[in-house]
């Protein structure tokens, strides 16, 4: 295994020993993400724990519930039967053109592979003259940039030309932003072997790692010994649910409060309060289907396809009283790659809190980014929400969350709450006033529209009464 992490990590671990920034090399290694045979958290607690099996009943319940919903209303209202399959449709419009950006974006990550053999090749025939084998590395450097370039800035010009729809552009930003981490991910891990002589990768293992549900290269991963089809198929039709489950909320929930949103030129502030906490619950289930469609369904089912041992890809973050805790026990996939390799090479060289700053700012900009062309604009509220106050919340629940775990459990969740709820009013309210204001010479793709139209006003003769006194 130190083998395949490579010389240029021993490196970083002995300078953030000596400098401090952790106390041994064995802290390191309590770190690292050693696979091995192992279920996700939720599977464990569904097949022994009778009272999460009942919370996720609930949750089928009340997709249930919506389905019923829907169905009984349009069929009385308008006559026809609605399941949710119009919001899908348009959610996931342009099918084609989104499978031509994914096609050249899975090009690209296949193009890594020769160049990189061939920069291999090219630095061991240069071994003995390390002038030209210097010269020979910063072309391989520029190389992997100008890929990586590519790979990004083609779907970026194409959704920022041309409005993709929102489920579609997510899948094609975030499969962008994946494969560029795995090319990164083999490029940091594997770099040195090119100068040592050692094996690079089979173009079997690089494909195998392509689609594997790590982020973390590695030559070989525990296997399980065969694939159970039953539970890949349970998977995708979990993950199928909950795209309907969220189509439910985005038709009930969502529309009914802001589809009008800018078609007045004025709208009264009482409303705007009353649609936002109308959005708080179903944000924070919606944030809920969200991490378990994609962080366990998606990620078990493609572990189960491909004999993927090792499934802990989040652990139990909704007990966490810590900020720093929870973001890395969220999603243990991007957090493992971010710690390995962004955190670690830039810890022995920058400090501790400017490093763990980048992670942050490098992450929130890339959510913001999927976000900005999912929607066709620049709204940077999640931006603010996780780069700087989940970054402040960082050493205020440092101490205090351990001092009290339950009351501090207490305020992360409440903090999701409301998060979740302006997440879930302030985007759509941003996307329905670009759709019903009048066009104007300032528009932008960069400034919020629902800032200037409609404007939100109080009710007339507003006056504020004290409760308190008679």
């Amino acid at each position: 295994m130190a083998e395949d992490r490579g010389i240029l990590r021993k490196r970083n671990i002995q300078s953030l020993v000596q400098n401090g920034h952790v106390k041994n090399e064995e802290e390191i290694k309590s770190r690292t993400p050693e696979f091995t045979l192992r279920e996700s958290n939720l599977t464990v607690l569904l097949e022994n724990v009778s009272h999460i099996r009942a919370i996720y009943h609930i949750f089928v319940v009340i997709l249930l519930m919506l389905l019923f919903d829907t169905v009984i209303f349009d069929l009385i209202e308008r006559g026809k039967i609605n399941v949710g399959l119009s919001v899908v449709a348009y959610g996931f419009g342009d099918v084609r053109r989104g499978a031509k950006l994914w096609l050249y974006e899975l090009s690209c990550a296949l193009a890594f592979y020769p160049a990189f053999r061939f920069f291999g090749a090219g630095t061991q025939f240069l071994k003995k003259n390390t002038a030209l084998q210097r010269i020979w590395t910063i072309m391989g450097i520029i190389g992997l940039a100008a890929l990586q370039v590519a790979l990004v800035a083609v779907p970026v010009w194409d959704l920022g030309r041309k409005h993709l729809a929102l489920a579609s552009s997510v899948t094609v930003t975030c499969e962008m932003f994946r494969f560029a981490m795995k090319i990164h991910a083999v490029a940091a891990s594997c770099g040195q072997r090119c100068y040592t002589g050692q094996a690079l990768p089979t173009f079997k293992q690089y494909l195998y790692f392509l689609f594997a549900p790590t982020l973390v290269y590695r030559d070989q991963y525990p296997r399980t010994k065969k694939i159970r089809w039953g539970t890949v198929v349970f998977h995708f039709l979990e993950v199928a649910a909950i795209i309907f489950y969220n189509s439910f909320l985005w038709e009930r929930f969502i529309l009914p409060y802001w589809s009008d949103y800018g078609k007045q030129p004025k709208v009264e502030a009482g409303t705007v309060v009353r649609g936002m906490f109308a959005c708080v619950l179903p944000g924070v289930i919606s944030f809920l289907c969200g991490f378990y469609c994609l962080l366990h369904a998606w990620l078990n089912a493609f572990a189960e396809m491909l004999k993927f041992g090792d499934r802990l890809f989040y652990e139990d973050w909704w007990t966490m009283s810590q900020f720093s805790k929870y973001f890395r026990a969220w999603n243990r996939v991007v957090h493992f790659w971010l710690r390995d390799y962004l955190y670690m090479p830039l810890a022995p060289r920058a400090g501790r809190a400017v490093s763990s700053s980048c992670v942050f700012i490098v992450s929130s900009v890339a959510h913001e980014l999927i976000l900005a062309l999912s929607f066709g604009f620049f709204y940077p509220v999640l931006l603010v929400q996780f780069g700087v106050c989940g970054l402040l919340m960082l050493p205020l629940t440092a101490i205090s969350g351990r001092r009290f775990p339950n009351a501090l459990n207490l305020i992360m969740w409440l903090s999701f709450f409301f998060g979740n709820g302006i997440l879930w009013s302030l985007y759509p309210m941003e996307y329905f006033a670009r759709k019903n204001c009048p066009p104007s010479e300032a528009d932008s793709f960069f400034i919020p529209k629902s800032w200037s139209c409609p404007e939100i006003v109080l009710k007339p003769n507003w006056t504020f009464h004290n409760p308190i006194l008679l």
